[in-house]
């Protein structure tokens, strides 16, 4: 948790210094999209790792960002997922026992995130796993995870492919897809009278995706996309691309993706084409609140005019406990996807409540029936309580009705971000998606 201002610009800033100068980049995607990572046998071989479950007790891990682009993810999904965890305890555990939560790294690395998933499935036997936050990474480790028989639920993976990805239904995720927040982002820049628009994206299964659902909304909503690129992650300079920008006068910029989207915004800022120029637009991938502080420690008020979606951490929809709650829990913690990851820990206990038992299949058997068609409750033990009067019950979590649509959510909740002068990182709007 981080202690003073100060320390969270220095932590971020070291972060991003190690980041810029690694030789592989998060996914092991290429700025031409093919796959440069080595798989290992474990990873090719992962269907074969057979845990020995103990469907007594429920055990939960996670796969999440402690280090890497998506570091800055990684204190909000961790917290909630365990204040979700003491939620439960509180109430009385599962299966007559606390619940069990083994942490583990994600690194938004494949390296890093399938060593955390062999030691998880492996020695710790855990019956589900909450992760991994970045899309590529879930696309490196799904397939050893749900072919082990491991209930994977992802708070933050938001890539359209990855719609039933896995096996045998074992995987799901509370974030929406960006199939809804790239026409959401698109009506935020079309709103605002903007008709001439660069489109700038990661080359990765994020950034990539975003680009297709961002691109066909601005153009069905009027706009014409002047630029539309991808950019290796892995480079040191972003030169090129912001000069290529300047030269089409874009009267709108749509920047997806992640830390490293602050070389390129300062790269903006120096080609005259920055946020106090040309009004610039981001998604989940770089909108922590510490951007501004990112982009000029001295003067953190540079983001000012910075927009962009995210999916919303306290939805009007969402229960409304869980902001104040999660702000008491982890003071000075930003909110971005807190709530997400706290209804993946929360939908795993009730699903293994309800079946009596911490067997995955039979967890993945209940994950939509406890979210959907029965009475409505929106926490842990208001839950529980219902499954043990023999009621069906319908989870309306902290991010909101889930009613999971196969492995989806059917809906998505948004924040409408824009950072005014101080850096400082304000809700515009909430908007819902279907």
């Amino acid at each position: 948790m981080r202690n003073s201002r100060l320390w969270r610009v220095l932590a971020l800033l070291m972060a991003f210094s190690l980041v810029a100068a690694a030789c592989g980049d998060d996914d092991g995607d290429t700025a031409d999209g093919s796959d440069t990572t080595e798989a290992t046998d474990e990873t090719t071989e992962g269907e074969e790792l057979e845990p020995e479950f103990d469907t007594s007790t429920l055990k939960i891990g996670t796969v999440l960002p402690e280090t890497g682009t998506l570091a800055f993810l990684g204190p909000p999904m961790v917290n909630g997922v365990e204040m979700a965890i003491r939620d439960i305890n509180e109430a009385g555990g599962v299966l007559e026992g606390d619940v069990t939560l083994v942490a583990g790294d994600g690194g938004t690395d494949p390296d890093v995130a399938n060593a955390t998933v062999d030691r998880l499935i492996g020695s710790e036997n855990v019956n589900a796993i909450i992760g991994a936050a970045a899309s590529g990474i879930t696309r490196q480790i799904v397939d050893k995870v749900t072919g082990a028989g491991v209930l994977q639920c992802s708070a933050s993976n938001t890539a359209a492919d990855l719609r039933n990805a896995g096996n045998d239904g074992f995987y799901f995720r509370t974030a929406p897809s960006d199939d809804l927040q790239g026409p959401t982002l698109a009506e935020y820049v079309i709103d605002d009278g903007h008709a001439n628009v660069a489109v700038l994206v990661r080359a990765d299964e994020y950034g990539v995706g975003f680009a297709d659902y961002v691109t066909q909304a601005l153009e069905d909503g009027g706009a014409t996309v002047v630029y539309n690129e991808q950019y290796d992650p892995n480079a040191t300079n972003f030169d090129a691309e912001v000069q290529a920008i300047a030269a089409e006068s874009p009267d709108a910029i749509v920047l997806i993706s992640f830390e490293e989207g602050v070389q390129i915004i300062q790269g903006m800022i120096e080609a005259g084409i920055g946020p106090a120029d040309v009004p610039l637009y981001i998604a989940d991938g770089l909108a922590t609140g510490d951007l501004g502080e990112l982009i000029d420690p001295a003067n953190p008020g540079v983001a000012e005019g910075i927009k962009g979606t995210l999916p919303s951490a306290a939805p009007e929809s969402g229960a409304a406990f869980f902001p104040d709650a999660f702000a008491e829990f982890a003071p000075g913690v930003d909110a971005i996807y807190s709530s997400q990851a706290y209804d993946c820990a929360i939908l795993i206990a009730l699903a293994a409540h309800q079946a009596g038992s911490s067997d995955p299949a039979e967890i993945r058997d209940n994950m939509a029936p406890v979210s959907s068609e029965g009475t409505k409750c929106t926490t842990f033990a208001e839950c529980k309580q219902l499954i043990d009067d023999g009621e069906d019950i319908d989870y309306d979590g902290a991010s909101g009705p889930i009613e999971f649509d196969e492995s989806d959510p059917g809906v998505g909740a948004y924040d409408l971000v824009e950072y005014d002068a101080d850096g400082t990182q304000q809700v515009v709007e909430q908007v819902v998606a279907e």
